[in-house]
């Protein structure tokens, strides 16, 4: 092998990893020796999570501090990557958030606009950005994070629903969009998952978010993680398009069974 000859060793960029499906996500790979590149909101978080993973596993970590909703800080952060980090083969679009819970008529602007902003504005803004990098070499796999209330709208969900109907739409227009240059996209919709997404949604009321997976088993982030990795592992002739994942107990968005005999 020649001096302007490397091995290309596989990149993961996952969005929204200080926590849940994100950092588990990011154990999972850097396991199997994948480049890190971990974006997150809470900085010191990241910094623990990059020492640990590399600890364990050795792997190359770029850790970025900021805000998908901003499209500014996204281009500062995603657009200026140096060469090295560019060849991004797996982006999983993993940052988003439920926020409030209440009909139509009561629902708090500023938890609209963050549930948007985030789950779908976010989404766009990122995946524009590193595109671009897997057009160039006709090779890329686009993991987004959507929810079985983007496939199932219920009581006081309203926006959040809507945001990842929202994201299930963009997942199968990104297919059609990124078929010439031969990149997949798979949109993965998990039912109830005991992560801080209630904690999230009830502001920070911890007996109400404890309420929600109270006396039966949620999926947990392992279970995403480890059919995200699945995904990404199949033949390069065979792409998942759309995987719905739900505990046993939850059949959809309304009918769910606690204690189960």
């Amino acid at each position: 092998m020649n001096n302007t000859q490397r091995i290309h060793q596989n990149t993961v960029l996952i969005t929204g990893a200080t926590s849940g499906i994100g950092k588990t996500c990011a154990q999972i790979f850097a396991q199997q020796q994948y480049k890190l590149i971990l974006t997150g909101r809470r900085n010191e978080l990241l910094d623990t999570l990059q020492k640990e993973l590399h600890s364990q596993y050795g792997v190359e970590i770029l850790t970025l501090n900021f805000d998908v909703r901003n499209w500014e800080e996204v281009q500062k952060h995603l657009g200026g990557l140096t060469d090295d980090w560019k060849e991004i083969d797996v982006l999983i679009n993993n940052a988003g958030l439920a926020s409030g819970f209440g009909s139509i008529d009561q629902g708090d602007i500023a938890d609209w606009d963050a549930m948007i902003d985030t789950n779908v504005k976010g989404l766009l803004y990122v995946t524009k950005t590193v595109t671009p990098y897997m057009i160039a070499r006709k090779s890329g796999h686009i993991i987004n994070i959507a929810s079985i209330a983007g496939k199932e709208v219920y009581l006081n969900g309203n926006v959040y629903c809507a945001s990842k109907h929202a994201v299930d739409a963009l997942s199968k227009a990104m297919r059609i969009d990124l078929l010439p240059h031969q990149i997949k996209v798979t949109n993965i919709a998990p039912g109830m998952v005991d992560t801080e997404f209630s904690l999230v949604r009830f502001h920070g009321d911890q007996e109400k978010a404890e309420a929600v997976y109270r006396d039966f088993e949620p999926l947990h982030a392992q279970d995403i993680a480890e059919v995200i990795w699945f995904a990404i592992n199949r033949p390069s002739h065979v792409n998942l398009n759309d995987i719905v994942i739900m505990p046993t107990v939850q059949a959809n968005t309304s009918h769910l069974l606690r204690n189960p005999k």
